[in-house]
C-alpha cells in the first residue's frame, strides 16, 4: 500500500523517492529484515531516485540513508535543543507512565512530566524529553484535509533519546528530513498522531522550509484491524510465493485505498495515472 502511494505520487507530481532504513532501534532491527525489503522492492520493481550512489547492500557502513550512521547528527541537534534549555534526563519507565496516566485501551498514554521539574539527574540515564509547550500544530493533509494536534496534550514532552541511548523514531526523522530537504511525506494514516509532535520538533530545530503531508488508508481485516506480521498476517514475500505478480498485487492494494472501483491488476508503468 505505501509503496504504491509513495512511487505513484512521486512520479505523478515529478518527485523523487528516498529510500531510508530506519535502524535507530538497534534492538528490533536485524539484517534479514533488511534484506527482505529490498529484496521485496527489488521484485515490485520499486528503485528509489535518490541516495543510491552506493548500495544498502555492498557497503552499509557508509550509505547516507542508514540512521545508524548518523549518531552525530542526532546529537548536534539535541545539544541545541539543549542549549535552549527544552531538553532534560527522564528515568521513567514506560510502566511507570502508563500507570502515571489514565488512558483508554489501546490509546497512548500521555508523559506526565514526572522528570521536568526536577531536570533529571543527567548521569541516572542516557534518556532525554524535550518540552513541548502547550499550543497547537496546524497542517493541511493532502487527503484528510485540515488536521490540528496539541503535542502537549496528546502525548506530553516527546521523548528523543531512550534509556539504551538509542534515537527515537520521532526525533531521528524530524532530523533526516531537515537534512535531506524533504518536501512531501506519503505514510499511513497509523502515524497521523505522530505529525504534530514531529512538525513541533521540527521548528524548534529551526526548519523554516514547509513540508506536505499525506496519510493514506490501512489494509486492514474486516473488523478494522491493521494487518501486521506480529499477528501472522499474510506477508507480500508469501503472496509472491504463492504465484501472485506484482501487477495483481499493486490492482489489489488500489482497490483497497479506493483509487480503483474494482480489482484489476495494474502494471508498474500505470501507477502514476492512479494519482492523477
Amino acid at each position: 500500500m505505501n509503496a504504491v502511494h509513495v512511487w505513484g505520487i512521486a512520479e505523478a507530481y515529478g518527485g523523487h523517492v528516498l529510500l531510508r532504513l530506519e535502524d535507530h532501534d538497534g534492538m528490533r532491527c536485524r539484517p534479514e529484515y533488511e534484506t527482505a525489503l529490498l529484496d521485496d522492492l527489488d521484485w515490485l520493481g520499486f528503485e528509489p531516485q535518490v541516495a543510491r550512489t552506493t548500495s544498502f547492500r555492498a557497503d552499509p557502513a557508509a550509505h547516507p540513508q542508514r540512521q545508524s550512521n548518523h549518531s552525530d547528527r542526532y546529537t548536534a541537534a539535541l545539544h541545541g535543543l539543549d542549549r535552549a534549555n527544552l531538553v532534560y534526563a527522564c528515568v521513567c519507565t514506560r510502566r511507570l507512565i502508563a500507570a502515571a496516566a489514565s488512558h483508554a485501551p489501546g490509546e497512548e498514554p500521555r508523559y506526565p512530566g514526572s522528570c521536568r521539574a526536577g531536570r533529571g539527574d543527567a548521569t541516572a540515564t542516557a534518556a532525554r524529553r524535550v518540552c513541548m509547550a502547550p499550543g497547537v500544530e496546524v497542517w493541511e493533509d493532502i487527503r484528510l484535509g485540515l488536521q490540528r494536534q496539541d503535542p502537549a496534550a496528546q502525548c506530553g514532552d516527546v521523548l528523543v533519546r531512550d534509556r539504551h541511548a538509542q534515537w527515537t523514531y520521532q526525533f531521528a526523522v524530524v532530523v533526516d528530513d531537515m537534512t535531506d530537504a524533504i518536501d512531501v511525506v506519503v505514510r499511513g494514516e497509523d502515524l497521523i498522531a505522530s505529525t504534530g509532535r514531529q512538525l513541533r520538533l521540527a521548528r524548534l530545530l529551526g526548519r523554516t522550509h514547509p513540508m506536505q503531508w499525506l496519510h493514506h488508508s490501512l489494509v486492514t481485516h474486516p473488523d478494522g484491524v491493521k494487518l501486521s506480521k506480529a499477528n501472522r498476517d499474510t506477508s507480500l514475500r508469501e503472496r509472491r510465493d504463492a504465484g501472485a505478480s506484482p501487477a495483481e498485487l499493486f490492482g489489489e492494494a488500489a482497490w483497497r485505498a479506493g483509487l480503483l472501483a474494482t480489482p484489476r491488476a495494474v502494471p508498474r508503468a500505470e501507477l502514476a495515472a492512479l494519482f492523477v
